[in-house]
Formats: structure tokens, sequence, C-alpha cells
């Protein structure tokens, strides 16, 4: 799998060689510590003037304190670095995520991409921390702690390189063996019960009312003790290799003793410098026993890279337009967009598809094949049809989120030379279930037109019939809740039209703008609808499985195996009305 997303998060070479120097000379502190206290306490022990004491006590009381401060220093830069490098991670991820959206989302869990994107991004800090860092330390740290044992003994370093050698295999190899399928089996299960979570949450009222609530809270308990043994596997893994070290560790010191046994009986080695060497390697074993805990690491931040390159990759799948195919500054896309909004209001043809193909991302076969249609400006267009045929792919398609074959053109520009955003500034989409933000009312409405004032928000929620229930709630500083828990679905659909007229699109696309509505409600909202449409002058597109009064609408249309029907219309009711 492309793994770009985890290179990014490793920092720049500048930007992380202070840590790597700093963890390096606080490693090499600690050994320096080590073999100091060793050849201090032996030497002490021999009773010597203490003049000759006087070198050893300073450099114990010396790497004693840089052993601290330059662990401080280490922790202070590679976290700075770290940190710095997980927003330019961050800022990478989201802009994959508007890439692929809303298209390339649609097969997604919404708890597993939430976890996705927030707990398998934030993994990604690890790389550096727990993975490099730790790997460059130890082997530098290592290499110099042989060399230095090596100006002392020959025959100890070799043992010690030995040894090393052995530590790096095995630990390696077994904490590989183990990770291997546990931190992939770890990231999935932490992605289930996120979705779980959020399932719970999110339907809560759906579930007290249908006295499901234990059934979903013994989802998520199953979900939560899977998770906790997966935990604990890989706990005992680090369990496991840390014991493997801790042996291997006392066996450099064991291996060590007979081997330089025979200097220290011919006088070749002093008493002092034989503790020194023996004891060494418990100090490099300590530093090099990150070694293993990186590899564990490293199967962590590999299987959650994977899990956001999957949710976010860096090539956008096909079938989703990709708005980074289309080059030009951003003041030549305003430009286009008010040339296509001005065409697009024109007297004349507002929408044209010639021979237009599609396929939903993800899917085997066209959802729309061969579709020809022309829409008139002012035109007043439903679009019906049985579920699965083929209508929000074509709702997809107007709004240039679905990639298409054939032609499509709006008010006469063919939209494959223009920017999906250009497109989007003269198509608005208006989804089945439009999001509103936990925000107030006014700024819900200022998303679409940041400019607009208080007197223009309340002209258009006259507009869509929503200003004296905005009064009675508080006016436009009501709050919506999150994801407008606080309104109705008619009156979330009402603000998302209030919205798209403050935005002022000459086209409106309407994907079921009645899902989930009772028949009543269904009904009064696609009349009041097409009606501010109509004195809006506005060309509409409706889909919609409600039955809607023929004196509001010029023509009518059915989608049936992705193949396109005229149905006829009482033309001049319509014009009448």
């Amino acid at each position: 799998m492309n793994r770009s997303l985890l290179r990014t998060a490793q920092p720049g070479a500048r930007r992380a060689a202070p840590g790597l120097v700093f963890g390096s000379l606080s490693a090499l502190s600690a050994v320096a510590l080590l073999a100091a206290s060793a050849y201090l306490i032996t030497r002490a022990a021999e009773q010597p003037p203490i003049l000759y004491l006087s070198l050893a006590v300073v450099g114990v009381r010396a790497f004693a304190l840089s052993r601290a401060v330059f662990r401080y220093l280490e922790r202070l830069s590679s976290h700075d670095a770290a940190f710095r490098q997980l927003a330019v991670v961050r800022t990478e991820m989201y802009r994959r995520l508007i890439r692929v959206a809303p298209a390339g989302l649609g097969r997604t869990d919404r708890g597993d991409l939430v976890a996705r994107v927030v707990g398998d991004v934030d993994a990604l800090q690890d790389l550096p921390l727990r993975v490099v860092q730790p790997l460059v330390v130890s082997s530098l740290t290592s290499l110099v702690a042989v060399v230095g044992v090596a100006l002392v003994s020959p025959a100890a370093a070799v043992v010690l390189a030995g040894t090393l050698v052995v530590a790096f295999l095995v630990g390696c190899a077994a904490a590989d063996r183990l990770a291997r399928r546990s931190e992939r089996t770890l990231a999935d299960r932490r992605g289930a019960l996120s979705g779980a979570v959020v399932d719970l949450v999110q339907n809560i009222d759906v579930l007290i009312a249908f006295e499901a609530m234990d059934r979903q809270l013994g989802r998520v308990a199953r979900l939560d003790d899977d998770l906790r043994r997966a935990s604990s596997r890989r706990a005992l893994t680090g369990g496991v290799v840390a014991a493997v070290l801790s042996a291997l560790s006392g066996a450099a010191v064991l291996a060590t003793i007979p081997v330089v046994a025979p200097d220290v009986a011919s006088g070749g080695l002093t008493g002092p410098a034989f503790a020194l060497v023996v004891l060494v390697p418990l100090a490099v074993f300590e530093v090099v026993g990150a070694v293993p805990t990186a590899v564990l690491a490293w199967r962590r931040v590999s299987a959650s890279g994977d899990r956001v390159e999957s949710a976010v990759p860096p090539e956008v799948p096909p079938g989703v337009v990709d708005d980074g195919a289309f080059g030009g500054a951003a003041a030549d896309v305003a430009e286009s967009s008010r040339s296509l909004d001005s065409a697009a209001r024109t007297p004349g043809t507002a929408l044209r598809l010639r021979d237009l193909s599609a396929t939903w991302p993800g899917a085997a076969a066209p959802a729309l094949r061969g579709v020809d249609l022309d829409v008139a400006v002012g035109d007043r267009l439903v679009v019906e049809g049985p579920s699965g045929a083929g209508k929000t792919t074509l709702a997809s398609v107007l709004a240039r989120f679905v990639e298409h074959t054939g032609r499509y053109e709006v008010g006469g520009v063919d939209t494959a030379t223009l920017a999906p955003a250009a497109v989007r500034a003269a198509v608005g989409l208006i989804e089945q279930t439009p999001y509103l933000f936990d925000e107030s009312l006014r700024q819900n409405l200022l998303f679409a037109r940041d400019t607009a004032t208080d007197d223009d928000l309340l002209a258009v929620l006259e507009r869509v019939g929503l200003r004296d229930w905005a009064a009675g709630r508080g006016g436009l500083d009501a709050p919506m809740g999150e994801r407008g828990v606080l309104v109705s679905g008619g009156q979330a659909q009402r603000i998302s039209l209030a919205r798209a007229l403050l935005r002022g699109f000459p086209v409106l696309v309407l994907d079921e703008p009645t899902a989930g509505l009772d028949s009543e409600t269904a009904r009064r909202l696609v009349v009041d609808v097409l009606t501010t449409a109509r004195d809006d002058g506005s060309t509409v597109v409706v889909i919609s499985h409600v039955e809607v009064p023929a004196e509001l609408i010029t023509r009518r249309v059915r989608i049936e195996a992705g193949r396109l029907h005229e149905v006829a219309v009482d033309v001049e009711a319509a014009r009448d009305a």
C-alpha cells in the first residue's frame, strides 16, 4: 500500500536532528555514568589517595547531571518536532478527505472513520518518537559503547558486540512475530468499538423507543472486551520481549567474566577496569531494550497508517471527481463561477446531458446509462423512480461529486472544462439529510454567505416559512444542537433551502428533500420549496418519492435501471400556476 502519509509523519532531518543528538548524548551519559560508578567503587575499595579518585568523582557527577539535562532537551526537541509534523499530517489528511468527500466516503462507517482520522492519525506521531528515535539512539550508543570497551579490553568488546547482535536479531524477530497480527487486530477492533459507540450515541432515542438499548450496550461491551483482550495480548508481547532482553543482558555479563578473567589474573587488566567492562553491558542493554519496543511501535504505526490510507487514499478513487486535477488560481475559479452563474440564468437551456453514464464509486455496474436530458432555465423538473434506480447518482453528477462519461453542460458550457468548484457555485445540492452545525441559526445561515446582514437572514427565513418559528425560538441566536438535534427534519430541510436561496444558486438540485418526514409534512415541504423556487425564478430539479402537484412543475421524468424516461405533464396548467 502507498504509505505517503506515513512518510509525512517523519519530521525532516533538520527538525529531527536535535532530538536525535540530545537522545544519543543522554543514552551515552547513562552508559558512562554506570562505567564511572563501577570504576569509582572498585578503585575506592583499593583505598588509594583521594587525589586518584577525583576524576572519577567528577565524572559521576557530570554524567548524572548531563543524563538528566540531555534527556530533558531530547524530550523537548523531539516532541516539538513530532507535534509540529503531526499538524502537517493532519493538514494532508484533511486535504485528501476533502478530495474524496462526499462520494468517496459513502461506504465507510462513520464511527470507524472518526477512529481513523482521530485515533489512527494521532498514532502516527509514534513514528518519530517511538520508532526512529529509539533505533537511531540505540544503534549509535551500542557502537560507541563497543568502541569504548575495546579501548579497555578488546576481548570484552567482542563479547559485548556479539551479544548485542544477538539481542537485536532475537528481540526484533520475536517482537515482529508476536506483534504482526495483534497490532492489526487491535486497530480494527478499536475502529469497530468507536463505530458502535457512535451508533449508540446518535441513535439513543430510537434505541430507547424500541427497547433495544440493552442489546446495543451488550454489543459495545463485547467489542470493549475484545479490545481489552487484544490490548492485554500486546502488553504480554512487550513483557515477553523485555524478559528475553533481560536474559541476554545477564548472559552478556556472565559471558564477559570468563573471557577477561585471564587478563585480570595476568595483571593485564586491573580490578576497576574489570568491573567496568563487566558492568557496562547492563547499561548498554537498557538502551538497546528500546529496539524491540520500537518494532512493536512500528507495527502499531504501520497498522494505523494503513487504516488512514485506506480511508483517505493519496489518489482519488475511480468515479470520484478530483478537484485537485483542475488547476488555476482562485481568482480564475471565481471568474469562471460568475460567468457560469450568468450563463445558467440566461433564457435557454440551463442543463444539458448527452449520452451521460455514471458509476457510483465502488460499484461494479453503472448507475446511469446513456441519459439524455435538457432542462430549460426556470424549469421545475421532478425526477421519479424506485430506490437504486440512479436518482442520487444523477444528483451527485449534477453537483460534480461523481464523475461521468458523455457530456454535461451548464448554461451551454461543458463542465469537463471547468473546475468542479465553479460548477457547484452554479448548481446547488440540497441533500437528503442536510447537515446543521452545532451553532446558532445565524451561523448556520452565514455559512452560505458570510456578508449577509440580519435583515437578509430574516428575509430568507420568511421566504421558507421559518421566520415566526425562529422568533419563537429566540431569533437568529436560536441553537441548533449537534447535527441539528434541536430541530425537526422538515425544519432542517427548510433551513438548508434558506441557505441555498441565500447563496443564490441559479440551479437547485434537491435529493429526496422529504426523506424521513411524514406524508403531510413531506407534501407541504415540497409545495413550499417549489413555490419559493418558482417565485425566485430558479431552475429546480427535485428528486422525490412524494407525489408532487402537477401545477407546480413543468416537467416530470422517471429513472428505471439507470435509464431516463419522459413522463407527460400538463404544461399549460404549470404555466398558468
